[in-house]
């Protein structure tokens, strides 16, 4: 059964830094592991890797790895369910087997949580999936920004730069969130559960 794995995020170099594209830097690391790049595949809105997970590693062919699809979306945050809807469809894939990557206001910044389904929390990436997949059942790996300071708003906040103070802890809990989808992925939920949602 293949895996499909879409980091949330906005496209274009304009967006890359934002908290609101956390998703996107942890698929970017996965596909930096798994030694692939990304290529644009005709009618389907997003950036894709295709590649194998198994106990061995990412990226690496051996007995009992898996097929996992690397995505980002080339579509703006709020139409994310676009590009899952018609990957999920081309390769067949169940929401079971999906997994989301997301920013997440409500946990600390270096903090990460993990589970199935639940609400959207205002998130329109995650609401949008919802509408397309039918279901909310999928994976999601949230990974905390925090709340703004103050009386910021929070659509500012999530559209705004890491702070160059945070950009050491910020490349560690990327490195964490990548882990931690290869665990959910090889060992299952709970096993990933015990050890990030600490």
């Amino acid at each position: 059964m293949t895996w499909l794995v879409v980091g949330l995020g906005n496209p274009g170099p304009t967006y890359a830094g934002h908290r609101h594209n956390v998703g996107h830097m942890v698929v970017d690391e996965l596909a930096r592991r798994a030694g692939e790049s990304f290529s644009a595949p005709r009618g389907m809105r997003s950036e894709t890797v295709e590649t194998r997970l198994g106990s061995a590693g990412i990226g690496v062919v051996a007995p009992g790895a898996e097929k996992v699809v690397l995505c980002k979306s080339r579509t703006y945050m709020n139409e994310s369910g676009v590009p899952v809807g018609k990957l999920a469809a081309f390769h067949r894939i169940e929401p079971s087997h999906i997994v989301v990557v997301h920013d997440e206001l409500d946990i600390d910044f270096t903090q990460l949580r993990l589970k199935v389904g639940g609400g959207d929390n205002g998130h329109n990436g995650l609401r949008s999936i919802r509408a397309h997949l039918g279901t909310g059942d999928f994976a999601r790996v949230r990974f905390g920004i925090g709340r703004p300071p103050g009386r910021q708003d929070p659509a500012d906040w999530v559209l705004s730069n890491f702070p160059a103070a945070q950009r050491t802890d910020l490349e560690i809990e990327v490195d964490r969130a990548a882990d931690a989808v290869e665990l959910l992925i090889n060992d299952g939920l709970p096993a990933a559960q015990n050890r990030y949602n600490s």
